[in-house]
């Protein structure tokens, strides 16, 4: 590795590190502070950032939202993330005693239903959120919770971010893992979350409406949740006043199987998009607008 590219990784390990010492020795009312000014500096300096988010909006909803609408989606979305990272990296010293008792659960007989069938379940979600402390509380309630996470491109930062989630009882799997083992963490009945709302040619996709458009959409978790005969249940942990949260557990998504099972696939996948473009809809400045959920084009695609 260049020696200019090793100094600059070497640097964000450095102040990441330094960041979480912080965090985890000022009260929580002060962390969330510091997130959320360290959220506020990001916006005002992501130019570009700004941009793509107004022009993804804009994608959507057109001129429905005005200029000025799409600037406070803009500006909340990098606050509310410099809060959530507040909360996620204090999991180790502070999550029962301080986070745990701040999240309100709803819907909780949705997932026992589902885990009662002991054939696993497919935790569907997205980017939406604290979608790290999603994972965390649903391993607090006493789910087998795992999930499957993209490694960093530094190492150190990816053994900090996993050794926050297992901290906290989360199984990390690596996009790497063999599926085998994904089928095989269901087939004894645990929890898998997901997140669906990725654009990449690097995992099975399929094209599938987002929000009115085509998008390429992972389909490997609803393949191994078929073959494994999981239930589908959507979740996720939005933000709300007065730097809570809420945990949403919502009922369990199912299709009418066909004679194909690609087709089913096909149909699952599009039915848990559907349910997460409308929790989107209603929490707009937690979604990840930044990305171009659009990027790949069905015209150019080649699986």
């Amino acid at each position: 590795m260049p020696w200019r590219k090793q100094l600059k990784h070497d640097a964000t390990v450095a102040l990441a590190r330094l960041l979480i010492a912080f965090l985890n020795v000022v009260p929580r009312s002060l962390a969330q502070f510091t997130g959320a000014v360290l959220g506020l500096a990001a916006w005002s300096l992501a130019a570009r950032d700004r941009y793509r988010i107004a022009r993804h909006l804009s994608l959507v909803y057109g001129a429905t939202l005005s200029p000025s609408h799409k600037h406070n989606v803009a500006r909340a979305f990098f606050i509310n993330s410099g809060k959530n990272l507040a909360d996620v990296v204090r999991f180790q010293r502070h999550f029962d005693h301080e986070i745990r008792p701040l999240v309100t659960i709803v819907g909780r007989e949705n997932m026992d239903r589902a885990a009662a069938r002991g054939r696993g379940v497919i935790g569907v979600t997205g980017h939406i959120g604290n979608f790290e402390l999603l994972a965390a509380m649903s391993a607090a309630l006493g789910y087998r919770c795992a999930v499957i996470g993209r490694e960093l491109y530094d190492r150190r930062l990816d053994h900090l971010l996993v050794g926050n989630r297992e901290a906290a009882g989360v199984v990390n799997f690596a996009t790497s893992e063999s599926p085998r083992k994904v089928l095989r963490w269901l087939a004894d009945g645990n929890v898998l979350g997901v997140l669906i709302d990725i654009d990449s040619i690097r995992v099975r996709s399929a094209f599938v409406p987002v929000m009115g458009r085509p998008a390429l959409t992972p389909i490997g978790q609803t393949i191994l949740g078929l073959r494994a005969g999981a239930a589908f249940v959507p979740t996720f942990c939005v933000r709300m006043p007065g730097n809570r949260y809420r945990l949403t557990y919502l009922p369990e998504i199912t299709i009418e199987p066909g004679d194909d099972f690609n087709t089913d696939v096909y149909n699952m996948t599009r039915a848990c998009i559907e349910v997460l473009d409308g929790v989107i809809d209603r929490h707009k400045d937690q979604w990840i607008w930044l990305k171009n959920r659009w990027l790949t084009s069905p015209e150019r695609y080649t699986p």
